[in-house]
This record gives C-alpha cells, structure tokens and sequence, in this order.
C-alpha cells in the first residue's frame, strides 16, 4: 500500500496519462474513436450511438457490420476507462467526458503513443466524418427514416452533423476521397436525403429534393467538396433546391468564397429561379455586401424581377441593408419598380420602419402615392406598425391620407387597428376622412372598436366618425 501511495501520479494530467497508458492495446483504436466523437461531438451522445461510432472500422470491409456492436451497450464505458461517464436522462442515458478538464487535456495537451496528434480538432473531425459517411453508406435507401432510425442509432446524428465537421476538416487525410465516394453512391446519398435535409435542418420528415451534392456542398460552404465536385466534371448551373442553384445557395448563405469560385468556373448570374428568384437578390435579402458586389461586378441584373421580394432593391429595402441599398440604385436599380409582396421598395422600407432607407428612397424619386403590395401603398405601411416619423416624411412629401387599397383599406384604420394614438391624430390633422369605408374592418372605428383601443375610438367619434 505504501509503495502504491508513493508512485500515485502528482498531477491531473499526470494521472489522465496513466489512464490512457493503461488501456489494452486490443482498445486503443475503438477508445480514440469514442474520444474523438464525445470531444468532438455537436451534441451528447446516447449509449447506443456511442456503440455504433466504435463498430465502424476504416480499415475492415464493409467498414460497418452490425455483429461489430458490443453485446452488452453499457460496457462502452470501459473504453475510456473513467475518462468518461454514464449519465441518466429522462429517456435514455448518454455517455460523456467525465469532466471539463479530461476535454481540456485531450485537446491541448501532450498525449502518450498511440494518442498522440489524434486528438488535434481537424485529425478528430476528419475521422468523424469518414465514421459517419461509412456508416451512412451501410444503409438502405429503400428502408423507411423510422426502420432506419430505430435499427442504426447512430444514423440521425451521422445525416444531421457529418457537414458540420466536414466545414472544419474539409481538408483531413482521406476526407475528400471519403465524401466523393459517399456523392457517388447513390443508395447511400439517398438514404441521407431521407433522413436529413440540410435547407430545413429542423424538419422531422425532409423533402427530398432533386438538389445535386454541388448545390448542398454550397449551401453548408464545403469550399473544398466545391472545388473537388467541380474538377470531377459537376456542372455548375444545374437546377434544384429551394434556392433554384448552387449560385443562389452560397449566396443567400453568404460563402464568399464559394461564390467566387462558381463564377469562375461559369455560373450564370442571370439564372432565375428558386426561392429568392436569382443570386443577387438571395444576397441582397441576407445583407452579405461582398458577394452582392461580385455579383454586380459579373454583370448581375439590378432589374431583374423573382422570388417574394421581387426584386434585390426591395429585399435590401425590406430588410434594412443601407449600404446594399446605395449599391443597387448606384448600379441604376428603378424605385419605381413594382411587385413583390410589399409592392415596391419604399413600402417595403416603410413596413419595417427602416427610417434612413425610406429618406434615400425619396431622394432618388420613389413615388409616394404608388400603390401595390399587400399594404396598399408606403403610407399605410408605416401606419400600420406606428412608425411615426416615417409617417411624417412620407406625408412632407405629399403621400395622400385619402388612398385606398391594401389589407386595410387605409393608413387612418390601419393605424386605428393597430392603437397608433398619434398616428391617428396625425393622420386626422391631415384630413384623413373617419367616414371612409373599406378593407377587411370596415371603417376605422370599427377597426378600433375590434381591437379595443377606447382612447382612438373617442379621437374618432369627436372626428364624426359615425
């Protein structure tokens, strides 16, 4: 006892050490596995996906065989000796890192042979991702997301993260040769559309799409995949996906990168389609000011009309980028231009009260009185979400309170719905007539009367509103 009292490591890390050392070398290669996913992982591993990351065995063919597993489940923590621990949740148990500090010296610090270098974030991920695409490729298309998710545990976190650690070790040993290999495989890459869908992370029953691995690799910025897919012959302006091509993927995602090389390998800028209707404006609606300018500078249409915004002006407008704003009109983009769901850009601007958009708008002749979109014209928009002092530009500048149109009718109900006192009372000193009739309230009493704003309907009846 005593000699075992004297030869007790002096530190933590001395003590992590002896661990490590003291595993069976028949474990070591399953043990940096299991190290590698729960220092590595995007989030906390269940026991029977810790089992299924160890079965997997880059060396063997096939590299995943169910017979592989352990028998008994609970025996994966002898792997990591009490580097790792069992925890019990409400449903299930999951297996972690027993404490901040084994993760802390598994990554910065000096390990024993054969640890060595395999803990190092690019090395561990690299491995992860060649775990998850074999494991990926051992399934079948033809089996239904619940058979696949209840017979391979591992298969959600694999289709779900396998990109994610590809972003960060694109360009490991063996990486790029692995993910060309799972591409091509056609049973597999569908098995992963069944199971995940990476332009609607959330969604619990993907779509699959008709999207190719060019376009995905864009769309989650595997600049590398990119580049590989393209020099393997993939065509650049092959359509599918939410967001019509891969062009229009990176941009709206903002991979500048990405963007460039697609133009340099021959995207078309002018392609329409997709969700947002064409590249420039994915870019103008996500606010990534670099590759709206490579865009522009390729010879990208400012006029060119799609998705719900209508246009790249209006998108930019919508959302509040000033400076894509300047951009586009700079390049001639047309204030007048009408469509998309807020008609045109200064209505756009004015529903989402971006004040300063709305000023350079004006100053480049947007047309006040242009009615259209869902609110009917800039005036009710404001209204309606009681920006006040966009509401007063707008009328310096001549915008007529008597307009009609829109969801609600006019700016005095919109702003009666709404409970904009001072709206109203604006609109009123402005000749706003109570006694108009129209949208879906009514009149503006009634729209006040609806909503229950007492004070707005006294303002309206001492107005005469009958």
């Amino acid at each position: 006892m005593k000699k075992a009292l004297s030869t007790l490591p002096k530190t933590l890390d001395e003590t992590y050490d002896r661990i490590l050392a003291n595993i069976p070398k028949e474990y070591q290669e399953e043990t940096i596995q299991l190290l590698q996913f729960l220092t590595y992982s995007e989030r906390p591993l269940t026991i029977e996906e810790a089992v299924d990351a160890i079965a997997v065995d880059l060396q063997n063919d096939p590299q995943f065989n169910a017979e592989f597993r352990l028998p008994c489940p609970l025996e994966i923590a002898r792997f990591g000796s009490s580097l790792v621990s069992l925890v019990e949740r409400e449903s299930h148990r999951e297996l972690e890192l027993a404490h901040f500090s084994v993760k802390e010296y598994l990554t910065t610090k000096v390990l024993p042979e054969p640890f060595q270098g395999q803990m190092y974030e690019a090395t561990a991920r690299g491995r992860m991702i060649k775990i998850c695409l074999a494991y990926l490729s051992y399934l079948g298309a033809e089996e239904s997301v619940d058979d696949i998710a209840s017979q391979f545990p591992l298969a959600r976190y694999s289709a779900r993260y396998w990109m994610d650690h590809a972003k960060l070790a694109e360009t490991s040993d063996g990486v790029q040769e692995s993910i060309m290999d799972f591409f091509q495989n056609h049973k597999a890459y569908s098995a992963w559309r069944g199971l995940f869908d990476p332009e609607r992370p959330r969604d619990k029953n993907p779509h699959r799409s008709s999207a190719s691995p060019l376009y995905f690799a864009s769309l989650k910025g595997l600049v590398v995949t990119v580049q590989t897919l393209l020099e393997n012959g993939t065509k650049v302006n092959a359509q599918g996906g939410q967001y019509g091509n891969a062009l229009q993927a990176a941009s709206f995602t903002g991979y500048e990168k990405i963007v460039q090389i697609l133009l340099e390998k021959g995207a078309d800028v002018h392609t329409q389609g997709g969700y947002y209707g064409n590249a420039l404006l994915a870019a103008s609606v996500e606010g990534h000011e670099k590759i709206v300018q490579i865009l522009l500078e390729k010879g990208a249409n400012v006029h060119a009309q799609g998705g719900a915004y209508g246009n790249a002006l209006q998108a930019a407008s919508a959302e509040g980028y000033e400076k894509i704003v300047q951009m586009l009109l700079e390049k001639g983009a047309d204030v007048h231009t009408q469509g998309g769901i807020y008609g045109n850009a200064l209505q756009a601007a004015s529903i989402k009260g971006h004040e300063k958009i709305v000023q350079i708008l004006l100053e480049k002749g947007a047309d006040v009185h242009a009615q259209g979109g869902i609110y009917g014209n800039a005036l009710q928009a404001a209204s309606l979400r009681g920006y006040e002092k966009i509401v007063q530009i707008l009328l310096e500048k001549g915008a007529d309170v008597h307009a009609q149109g829109g969801a609600y009718g006019n700016a005095l109900q919109a702003a009666s719905l709404r409970g904009y006192e001072k709206i109203v009372q604006i609109l009123l000193e402005k000749g706003a007539d109570v006694h108009t009739q129209g949208g879906i309230y009514g009149n503006a009493l009634q729209a006040a009367s609806a909503k229950g704003h007492e004070k707005i309907v006294q303002i309206l009846r001492k107005k005469g509103a009958n």
